[in-house]
Formats: structure tokens, sequence, C-alpha cells
């Protein structure tokens, strides 16, 4: 099985660089990684390209202009262009924990597309990461108990381990806890239902939407709880100015056997204007 990791970066070079980093040390020969750019400046692409790390696996970045806040177009985009079976999406701010390759691959099952987890850290915490000051994948559990205590993460999910399917499959759509910053489906899953819906508008739910459609296609949700965290680096939230009116879109959905998006992977354009380069 080849995995195709698929990682949403835009004008935040120096959170993607830690996220890289982290894949950097996990990645070999079986793996690749995709950089789905929703059109970052020129100077966060020189400093990418100046700053990225050593893979012992492919690298692409795929770039499109910046239109706004595109990312589903960005991650189809990428999509299309991965060799992979099975397709990891990550976001450039969420660093991978240190198994977070090897859960994946340990997770991945036919039938089922896998929801991952996050830890929520402070901007403290973020602002010594984003300094170089502290490696997070390298920490040792009692750096994990301080951090709690100190409020600067919000759990502690990703020191326990469940290595059982017990308790992960379930069963039917389920809205809670959705993370398309996290998320891994087969790539011939993620073409049945057409990639993610490009038509939904500035930020929020269109990952729902494409979980929706996945439980329509009968593929079943199984969750990445105590193997698949990633660490979320604080930000300040995006405009959500769209956010109820792409929400009514997935609860109108969800009163239909809808598979496919209205705009996804089979509406790419070939002449729209991508820059593809291989870093790796």
């Amino acid at each position: 099985m080849k995995i195709s990791f698929i990682v949403l970066t835009y004008n935040r070079t120096d959170a993607l660089l830690a996220v890289l980093r982290s894949l950097a040390e996990q990645c070999d020969a079986r793996h690749e990684v995709l950089i789905a750019d929703d059109g970052s400046r020129p100077d966060q692409v020189e400093l990418l390209y100046d700053r990225c790390p050593v893979f012992k696996c492919p690298v692409r970045h795929v770039w499109h202009p910046d239109v706004g806040f595109t990312a589903a177009q960005a991650r189809n985009l990428a999509a299309s262009h991965a060799a992979g079976d099975y397709l990891v999406f990550l976001d450039g701010d969420c660093v991978p924990n240190k198994s977070f390759v090897a859960q994946h691959a340990r997770l991945a099952e036919a039938g089922c597309f896998v929801n991952g987890s996050r830890v929520l850290l402070s901007e403290n915490l973020t602002g010594q990461v984003l300094n170089g000051a502290i490696d997070l994948p390298s920490r040792p559990a009692s750096f994990w108990w301080q951090a709690r205590l100190r409020g600067d993460s919000n759990k502690l999910l990703h020191l326990l381990s469940w290595p059982w399917r017990l308790f992960r499959v379930k069963q039917g759509f389920q809205w809670h806890g959705i993370r398309s910053c996290n998320f891994a489906v087969w790539q011939r899953d993620f073409a049945g239902v057409n990639g993610f819906d490009e038509t939904f508008q500035g930020w929020g739910h269109e990952d729902a939407d494409l979980v929706l459609r996945l439980t329509h296609l009968g593929i079943l949700r199984k969750n990445g709880f105590m193997a698949t965290e990633v660490f979320h680096l604080w930000h300040r939230e995006n405009k959500r100015d769209q956010e109820s009116g792409n929400k009514n879109r997935v609860l109108q959905r969800m009163k239909t056997d809808l598979i496919l998006a209205e705009k996804g992977l089979h509406e790419i354009d070939p002449a729209s204007p991508v820059k593809i380069t291989q870093l790796y």
C-alpha cells in the first residue's frame, strides 16, 4: 500500500515546516507528500523551498493562485496528482505525533475512512514550536503532563494507545468530531464521491459534507483516537461568515442519498493555472 500525505497550507510556512519535519522523520519509499497550497505568497513559497527538510520519499508542491478560501479545491488538485492507494489529509498547522504514519497505515481498512484526532495547543506553546525551541513529537510524557497542567494543551490522549478495532468503527453519519485536518480515505472511495465539493463557499463543513457522501456510498467511519493525534498549532480563527450557509447545505443533504460532489475531482480544469514543483 502506498500512502499519499496531502498537506494543506496557505501563507504559514513556519507552521508547515514543523509539520514537514515530523513527516520527514517517518516517511519512506512507501509514501509521498503533496503540499496542497491554496495560493501562498512568493515569499512563503521561497521559504518552503529553502528550508524544506530532507525526505526519503517524493515531495511535490502543488500551488494554485489565491482567489480566496478554496481549501476544497486545493485538496482536490493535490489529490488528483497523488499516486497513493490511500490518502491522508493534513492541515499545515497540525504537527503529526511520532507514530502518526505507522498508525494511519495500521488503521487503514477496506470499506472505512479514518477520522483522526487532534490536540489543541496554546498560543504560548505554539510560539515555542515556531521559533524552533521545541520539537513536539520527541517530547516525553512528563512534558505533556506539565503542558496540560499549564493549559498549554487540551488533552493527553496521544500518550495512550488503543490497539483494537472495538469502539472505533461507527455506523451511520455522525457530525461530531469530523476533522479534515487529519483524515484518511482510500483513493478509490475519495474518487467514488468526486472528492471535496468545491461549491462550498468560505470556511466550514465541506469536510462534514465529504463524510456524509462517503457514508451514503457505504463507507464506515473509523475513529483514530489514541493513535493518530496531531498537535494543532494555535491561530486566530478564520472568518466564518459563510459557516451557517454551509451547515444548512449539509443538513439539507442529510435528507438525500447524494454521493457525488457537485463540483469536485471530475470537474478539475486541466488548463487551470496550477504550478507543480518537485522538491524531492
